[in-house]
């Protein structure tokens, strides 16, 4: 019996499966992700080395959409970041249950280091220090992951009911039939971290 006329693995192929057990139930076995390929789990580790590179390429796909900023020194700086990170959270949302999954382990992939590149090095022009653009680093991947979570929220995530206190029922009715709240809650996060940053 010959060969099949195309393999029946790949590491695309494989990245595709996890996934969709990621966006199924929110993670994978390398078992479970034999079974959902029909092959044995021994095949898997002729195209991946394991379970880390296989969340690297995972993490790939959702760095997949980020668009890096053209190199553009006259651009004020907040504009820049302003824009990876919109992106940033774009690229995430469409993968919300791979992000807990994605914390878990270093990041290692090339497309996310080059994010991180631009990152650092339009904080660095904008007179940050070392240790102040890593933690600017940090707080803007805290930002952006939570608000790419909450992208995948109910349009109504409180049903606080008669518990809720009057000011908390009054902020709470400026959401309803507002499906663009977690969108609005992004940008109006971004400009008070923005301006918090630039010491306005």
């Amino acid at each position: 019996m010959g060969r099949p006329p195309t393999p029946l693995l790949s590491t695309d192929r494989i990245a595709s499966a996890a996934m969709e057990l990621v966006s199924a139930t929110g993670g994978f076995t390398m078992p479970d992700l034999a079974r959902k390929l029909q092959v044995s789990p021994s095949s898997l580790y002729n195209h991946v080395s394991g379970r880390d590179q296989i969340v690297e390429l995972l993490r790939e796909r959702a760095m997949s959409e980020v668009q890096l900023p053209d190199d553009r020194p006259e651009l004020p700086w907040t504009d820049v970041v302003a824009d990876l990170l919109r992106s940033y959270r774009r690229s995430f949302a469409r993968y919300p249950r791979l992000i807990p999954l994605l914390t878990a382990y270093p990041v290692n992939s090339s497309d996310a280091i080059q994010m991180y590149n631009v990152l650092a090095a339009t904080l660095r022009r904008a007179g940050f220090d070392a240790a102040d653009t890593l933690r600017v680093i940090t707080l803007m991947d805290c930002f952006v992951l939570g608000s790419a979570l909450d992208v995948a929220a109910p349009e109504e995530p409180w049903h606080a009911g008669d518990e809720a206190g009057p000011e908390f029922a009054e902020a709470l009715a400026t959401g309803v039939g507002k499906p663009d709240r977690a969108d609005d809650a992004f940008e109006y996060g971004l400009a008070v971290l923005l301006r918090g940053l630039s010491g306005g």
